[in-house]
């Protein structure tokens, strides 16, 4: 024991003695002029950079952060952000075109990464992780190094191969520590950072939300004090929904939570005080909570859509230019490297692996539409890289089901406004945590009636009416015992609150069709006029209208919904029943900005990628009817026994049809019966008049 602590201490005075040596140099570069002057502009200005988060730093251990006024952290948050907010970004080093316009074809791109690598320092000062700040300090040094040699033999710049090297080597010397440590922050309880801000801040004082050290505005600070007005009952039955919609999920699933000893709760700054009471639920129920933030460099990856804890995002844009930034060092032996990685790390958490429950998700929606544009200069992964790429994540799920079983684990997700939704945000809040915690055996019921005449059906035929071109023949599972069995399951508030839909897995075999709608958002991105082709099951053709070429359109939509396989497979279909959330939307003109998790509860939808069940086909599921759900698989997913590879995707991209948009769906019986549940965007089916009722009040 006092030989670890020893050699701990060692390896502290060692990260020290690194740190002071890499700021020392860094602090020289704003006084040299030995680079052609271009680049020695841009390493002045990475230098201050490195600089503000040092002082940051210093802030921080010395116990200053807490001592300093709201006015005083709204500056340093600023500070810190401001190079990347949309009013400056086109004069900013993270701009690839920009970086390409300033520094040329040659190196903008690689500089433009690492300026966007560097800027992962700024959550690392706030969580006093010094290895986290010299390992990319030292970067620059090494890329500076290789210019001020070139200089000094006569060259304007670096020979790009150098220089690509050097980031190359940085990726994959420091992906096993940067994944280990990822590992840690989602199976191990959080007894430090994030906890202690959520658990033990005055949260009425909001000089909270700027501990985080990420950027906060004034969505954060509303929302934080919209949720101080509200009384403690109301944040009580916020939480109980969330936790109890997990705890239920386990339930549902025919999952024993008694095995599990945590979860990992993922939120948005500004709801603390119902995440809170949401970990004293939890520890209650013996599960405790393990936090990690949402991934802002090239390890945990960048993305528009956040997953973890965060702040507001200071610019979509400068995510979404950055988020294939692997593909200026990815090859084969660094995809490898990557899986190796990612194993030694589960084999060192292999036993918080084997209690882990799954995550508990906050979703927030209402913030201004995103509508990305192509930068020509930003990296974008090739053929070969798109390949290595779907075969890691494919390897990597399968990779991580070894050690957090699916058919063991489970989740819950929830979603709230903020005010950025609008003048009435107050109202709209209040009438969401209606929606959130409607009566769900009044839903239950209705839903069964609508399963009962689904399990009569072979087939469900899906039109659109008015600009709507869809035309879609969904084909179900034969079930073998009517009686004991069934196609869909009944889901109400557990897994995916709020209550209503049912949903499937169809047969791909005869499913065939065309998808569309007029504009729908999906992880957060904008699609206008999209559409997809099935034959049999499988993904044959799409586009959209979002961008002037066709071929702008596809890689889009290939990027972004098949996350770049050839095709995927049509692994649900689901019957969106809560007509309450669709009228909320329409009478607060907030239709484009209801999150999926609501969205796909008004009207039907379909999910391109996995099936609801992937990894847990094997889990015996019941409704409360007590019939088993048996289309749990498709002729994809049931290649797991033979090739795993083969099986799953490691996607999920749900896609709804409004009532509105919807001209029929409807059932046909073995014996060429043709039921009709839905027509012209009404339930006609009899059991299904409550629905209605609610459309009825718009």
């Amino acid at each position: 024991m006092e030989d670890r602590l020893i050699d701990e201490k060692e390896q502290e005075n060692l990260l020290g003695e690194r740190y002071a040596l890499a700021l020392e140099r860094i602090r020289e570069i704003p006084q040299e002029s030995v680079c052609e002057e271009a680049f020695q502009q841009y390493f002045s200005y990475m230098a201050e950079f490195v600089s503000l988060v040092n002082r940051t730093l210093n802030v921080v251990e010395g116990g200053k952060l807490r001592q300093m006024t709201l006015d005083e952290l709204q500056s340093l948050n600023h500070d810190l952000y401001a190079d990347i907010l949309p009013e400056h970004y086109g004069m900013s080093y993270g701009n690839p075109d920009y970086a390409v316009d300033c520094l040329g074809e040659s190196m903008g791109q690689m500089l433009c990464f690492l300026y966007a690598e560097l800027r992962g320092m700024i959550p690392a000062a706030f969580e006093s992780d010094r290895f986290d700040m010299v390992i990319r300090m030292e970067l620059l040094l090494e890329v500076y190094q290789a210019f001020v040699c070139a200089a000094q033999e006569g060259m304007e710049q670096a020979k790009k191969e150098a220089i690509r090297q050097i980031l190359y080597w940085y990726v994959s010397d420091y992906y096993e520590t940067e994944t280990v440590q990822h590992t840690a922050g989602l199976l191990c309880p959080d007894k430090g950072f994030a906890r202690r801000i959520v658990m033990e801040s005055d949260l009425t004082d909001l000089r909270y939300l700027y501990y985080y050290g990420e950027y906060v505005t004034e969505n954060e600070l509303e929302t934080a004090r919209h949720l101080n007005r509200m009384p403690m009952e109301k944040i009580k039955l916020m939480a109980d929904t969330y936790t109890e919609g997990y705890r239920i999920g386990f339930e549902v699933g025919n999952k024993d939570i008694s095995i599990k000893e945590t979860v990992n709760i993922r939120y948005f700054l500004g709801f603390e005080r119902m995440i809170r009471e949401a970990v004293v639920n939890f520890d209650r129920i013996g599960l405790q909570s393990t936090f990690y933030r949402a991934g802002s460099n090239i390890f945990r990856g960048r993305s528009v859509d956040k997953n973890g804890f965060s702040g507001a995002n200071p610019n979509k844009q400068f995510d979404y230019d950055h988020k294939e930034d692997l593909a200026l060092v990815l090859d084969g032996v660094l995809a490898e490297r990557r899986l190796e990685g990612l194993r030694k790390a589960f084999e060192q958490y292999k036993s918080q692996a084997a209690v882990f429950g799954g995550p508990a998700v906050l979703e927030i929606f209402g913030e201004k539409p995103f509508v990305p544009k192509n930068k020509k200069n930003a990296c974008h992964l090739s053929e070969r890289q798109q390949k290595l790429a779907v075969e890691y994540a494919g390897k990597a799920g399968a990779l991580q089901n070894e050690y957090i079983k699916g058919e063991e684990r489970s989740f819950t997700i929830i979603a709230f406004p903020v005010p950025d939704i609008g003048e009435r945000f107050a109202e709209i809040f209040d009438d969401i945590v209606r929606i959130n915690t409607l009566d769900y055996k009044l839903y239950q019921g209705i839903q069964q009636t609508i399963i009962d005449v689904l399990d009569k059906g072979l087939t469900v035929q899906v039109k659109g009416s008015g600009g709507n071109r869809t035309d879609l023949q969904v084909q179900l599972h034969r079930l073998e015992d009517p009686v004991r069995q069934t196609n869909f399951e009944n889901c109400v508030a557990d897994v995916n609150i709020p209550v209503g839909e049912v949903f499937t897995s169809p047969l791909l075999t005869g499913t065939q069709g065309i998808l569309h709608v007029t504009r729908v958002f999906l992880n957060e991105l904008e699609y206008k006029d999209f559409w997809l082709r099935f034959e049999n099951g499988m993904v044959t053709d799409y586009g959209c209208a979002n961008f002037a070429s066709e071929e702008e359109n596809r890689k889009y939509i290939k990027d972004n919904v098949l996350h770049h396989h050839d095709s995927l497979p049509l692994g649900e279909f689901a019957i969106g029943t809560n007509t309450t959330a669709y009228v909320a939307a329409r009478k607060y003109g907030i239709e484009d900005k209801m999150p999926i998790l609501i969205a796909e509860k008004t009207g039907p939808h379909f999910a391109v990628g996995d099936t609801c069940y992937s990894h847990a086909e094997n889990v015996r599921v019941y409704n409360p009817d007590g019939k088993e759900i048996i289309a749990k698989d498709n002729e994809v997913s049931v290649l797991r026994d033979t090739d795993v590879s083969k099986a799953y995707f490691q996607c999920h991209t749900d896609i709804t049809i409004p009532y509105d948009e919807l001209g029929e769906l409807s059932v046909l019986t073995g014996d060429g019966e043709k039921i009709i549940i839905i027509q012209n965007g009404q339930f006609v089916l009899s059991g299904c008049e409550e629905l209605n009722r609610a459309m009825e009040k718009q």
